[in-house]
């Protein structure tokens, strides 16, 4: 069959955000939110599983966001760094380093481990990448320690986080890459995307061949709330760049853009050979629920651009990229993962496969 795959986050139980809320206001303890956690880790694993998805993740439950996990209560941070525009109007502010020396908090390997005790099928491990972390660091400069001396710590770090993911058993790590379609929005010149590139293949040239086989890139024009902060950006001006990017797998928001046929040509024009691209066939930015019908349309779509080797599916973004999104149901979220599960299966046996 075609291979199918999540990208990350799902709605945190109504519980488990009143309890992040509760232990911001002191009126519970850590114990006390972090079974709360446990228990969101385990029933999130436990309904993916049910959708028959041959890979699930854990929801990301007990992440801050997708983009913060690793640094969320680190000391020498502040919150008044970039701050990052969505189209409807709000805005997510990234934070700011403040002094050195720098290392992650909480590395991913440690939510993977907490997963591996509820699992029963392959477990991927979304990842932030080195070139959304490079924003953590002012462009004033901090006294005494220098943005190289910041970006090769950095470095460092993302290259432990994912070997560890990858030794403990990941079925793949997926480096989210969300920051490349927004780098052309704020850099037309693509000085600042191409210098992402560069960073994000330091990590990655750290990796063997066989090794880079389970590390993945993840683009998408952000997805938080009812908006994102890059979908007016023109695909073409990210693609070529994206996959120089040296990775196995690129899971390409896909469903939601207006001209889906434009952008599998540029992705067959650009991927490179070896390169498996899973694209897009749920959007859930939007409430609708797609049908399996809908599903096996879109994978087929593409099936005409990407040879079924090189092919898989996805949903556009993860659900609830930040913890207190919820503008998304987790009722939503698995049926849209269901219809996935279901409509790759039919277009895999219009193509032959299976």
């Amino acid at each position: 069959m075609l291979p199918t795959e999540p990208i990350g986050s799902i709605p945190r139980p109504a519980a488990l955000i009143e309890g992040i809320r509760d232990f911001g206001a002191g009126r519970i303890s850590q114990p006390e939110l972090d079974a709360l956690y446990d228990s969101a880790v385990q029933d999130t694993i436990q309904r993916l599983e049910a959708t028959g998805s041959p890979v699930i993740t854990d929801g990301e439950q007990a992440k801050h966001s997708f983009a913060t996990y690793s640094i969320f209560g680190l000391e020498n941070t502040s919150p008044d760094g970039m701050p990052i525009s969505f189209a409807d109007g709000h805005i997510r502010t990234f934070p700011r380093l403040t002094s050195g020396p720098f290392r992650y908090r909480t590395p991913a390997d440690v939510y993977l481990e907490i997963a591996q005790r509820y699992a029963h099928v392959p477990l991927k491990q979304a990842v932030v990448s080195a070139s959304a972390l490079s924003l953590l660091y002012p462009q004033g400069g901090i006294r005494g320690y220098s943005r190289e001396e910041y970006l090769d710590a950095l470095i460092a770090e993302q290259e432990g986080e994912i070997r560890r993911c990858l030794k403990k058993g990941a079925h793949v790590v997926q480096t989210d890459f969300t920051e490349g379609r927004l780098s052309i929005k704020l850099d037309p010149t693509r000085r600042l995307l191409h210098s992402f590139i560069d960073l994000n293949n330091l990590v990655l040239e750290r990796f063997s061949a066989e090794e880079r086989k389970r590390i993945g890139v993840h683009t998408c024009p952000g997805a938080d709330r009812h908006s994102t902060h890059s979908a007016d950006v023109d695909y073409a001006e990210l693609l070529p760049s994206l996959f120089e990017l040296q990775a196995t797998n690129f899971y390409v928001q896909l469903a939601s853009e207006p001209d889906r046929t434009r952008v599998l040509k540029l992705i067959r024009d650009h991927a490179r050979d070896g390169q498996r691209i899973f694209v897009g066939v749920i959007d859930p930015l939007n409430p609708r629920v797609e049908t399996p019908e809908e599903v096996r349309d879109r994978a087929l779509e593409a099936a005409g651009y990407i040879r079924p080797d090189r092919l898989g599916t996805t949903d556009d973004c993860g659900f609830a990229p930040f913890s207190d999104d919820t503008s998304r149901t987790r009722e939503t979220a698995f049926d849209k993962i269901r219809a996935r599960v279901a409509g790759t299966a039919l277009a895999s046996t219009v193509l032959g496969l299976g």
